[in-house]
């Protein structure tokens, strides 16, 4: 479809091309199969810890249904972005198309803030756990379980929804190559030929509004744990009492270092490859979802012996 503004001619966009590592034409090579191995990774983990968890009675308490809450986001995020990823690696599949494009902003923007969210209710629980454990089962039930899912939900699929509607509206009158794996917003909404200040101010807004919060309240709780922790008097409960929560404070590290490291690397991109930032977006989107289940898995003996109690069974 085509259309006259100030004399000339454009042409309307109906779809787009997803340029990957066009500048590190080497990436290319080396990267599809670490990628593949990390999704397939991310997939089976994942599901087997959804499975161990919902066939265990032994595992039907508050933390691990958050716990399971967390990989079926993990699993969505790793569908919505890898398997695009790598159908343009192994297959040279770089077209998508509008609709498809910004139903993958959506997702990408809604889960990544559903996740934040969900380590942020983990992190209370935690500090609950810690700081209040005669009042844990009081506090941390089923139905606070199904009121946190509740607010996860409501706040992050309103909160971002605005996201792909304000890049969508947008004007698309000919450039149709996005210099990236995903359709993330920006890397979108700069192919258009209308003003995008709304789109970036309320991205950033929205970011550090939802992201920003979240770790506000994480770091609290896990100072107001910290606090409680060097109050105990002997190293036995100090120990155990760092082991309930150390899983999780390693998780929330690996998803809040490389979305630091992200950032950074936008504030900084005149001194590194634009290609840095596209892979950075890509990983965020498959390392934490890997290394989730694998951490817990390792580190909680309820879920190994879980785990092992299933492969006895044969499931």
């Amino acid at each position: 479809m085509t259309a006259q503004q100030n004399g000339t001619i454009s042409f309307e966009v109906s779809d787009f091309l997803l340029n990957c590592f066009i500048r590190s034409s080497s990436w290319q090579l080396w990267l599809p199969l670490p990628l593949s191995l990390l999704f397939f990774l991310a997939m089976g983990a994942n599901a087997t810890l959804l499975i161990t968890i919902r066939l265990e009675t032994s595992l039907h308490e508050p933390m691990y249904y958050l716990l399971s809450f967390l990989s079926l986001l993990d699993i969505v995020l790793c569908l919505t972005v890898i398997p695009k990823v790598l159908a343009i690696f192994w297959f040279d599949f770089r077209s998508i198309s509008f609709s498809a494009c910004f139903l993958q902003m959506y997702i990408m923007n809604c889960f990544l803030a559903m996740e934040s969210c969900t380590f942020m209710v983990m992190a209370y629980d935690r500090y609950v756990a810690i700081c209040h454990p005669l009042r844990y089962a009081s506090i941390i039930t089923d139905q606070f379980v199904t009121k946190a899912a509740m607010f996860i939900l409501a706040r992050n699929i309103f909160m971002t929804l605005p996201i792909p509607i304000l890049s969508a509206r947008l004007y698309y009158c000919g450039r149709n190559v996005i210099e990236n794996c995903i359709c993330a917003n920006m890397s979108v909404s700069r192919l258009s030929c209308d003003d995008v200040t709304i789109n970036r101010l309320y991205q950033f807004a929205g970011g550090w509004t939802l992201l920003g919060s979240d770790l506000l309240l994480i770091f609290l709780s896990y100072a107001f744990i910290l606090q409680a922790v060097l109050r105990l008097k002997t190293e036995s409960a100090v120990a155990k009492a760092l082991s309930t929560c150390g899983s999780h404070f390693i998780l929330i590290l690996f998803f809040s270092t490389i979305l630091l490291v992200f950032v950074l690397t936008h504030v900084a991109k005149k001194k590194v490859s634009p290609d840095v930032p596209v892979l950075l977006n890509v990983l965020h989107h498959i390392i934490p979802a890997a290394l989730n289940p694998i951490v817990y898995g390792v580190r909680t003996q309820e879920i190994k012996q879980g785990i092992q109690r299933l492969l006895k069974k044969g499931w």
